[in-house]
């Protein structure tokens, strides 16, 4: 299969680095395939890592690239480079509704409507995303558990931490919140991603369902 036939039906893991980089080239030249075309860069540069350094002069003078071509692949690595910087960061780690409420408090309590959010943790209890889930009006934000767990499968998350504001600036919760906690919650066992807190975030202070027992 070609490249990109081979990306859509097994996934870009599965791809060898001279298939990756001929999607990103597109077309091949009127003497080489692209996936020749790919051989020949990775061949001139050695490696990835002295592929991310070459300019885009450098690559534009091998026949067949070209600056379009060779502008295409710099920016790609560029991408690359910015995510692998971003991640490298350490993860935060949620050991207390603290924890969590420190995370988000100086955004979430300045928000003139109520959001929605989860935190995602691994098995670690590190944050692996914040997850914008619902935006809601002055004093209500409506939330249904498909839209919650969608990307928390999708991120393999082992757990989560529910999060919204007050813009009222008052942290107590509602009988909303707390039938929507209660909602989530059994949606979250059946699922096999457990609920671990619900933060409510006011006005530089917050409720942890968790604490009160609510939860």
């Amino acid at each position: 299969m070609r490249p990109r036939e081979r990306l859509l039906k097994e996934g870009a893991g599965a791809l060898s680095e001279i298939e990756l980089l001929a999607i990103l080239l597109g077309t091949g030249s009127p003497e080489n395939t692209v996936l020749e075309l790919a051989s020949l860069i990775l061949t001139r540069f050695r490696s990835l890592r002295l592929l991310v350094d070459a300019t885009i002069e450098e690559l534009s003078e091998i026949k067949g690239v070209g600056l379009a071509k060779a502008s295409q692949v710099k920016a790609a690595l560029e991408l690359a480079r910015r995510l692998s910087r971003f991640t490298s960061q350490p993860r935060p780690v949620i050991k207390s509704p603290a924890d969590a409420a420190g995370l988000v408090m100086e955004e979430m309590r300045h928000l003139d409507r109520e959001h929605f959010r989860a935190l995602l943790l691994n098995t670690r209890n590190q944050v692996v995303a914040n997850d914008e889930v619902s935006i809601g009006t002055l004093n209500t934000s409506s939330v249904h558990p498909r839209e919650l767990f969608r990307n928390a499968i999708k991120r393999s998350a082992a757990s989560l931490v529910l999060v919204h504001n007050h813009p009222s600036g008052d942290a107590t919760p509602s009988k909303e919140d707390l039938d929507v906690t209660r909602r989530l919650c059994e949606a979250g066992r059946i699922i096999g991603i457990e609920v671990l807190d619900h933060i409510i975030i006011g006005d530089n202070k917050f409720t942890s369902f968790k604490a009160e027992g609510l939860i």
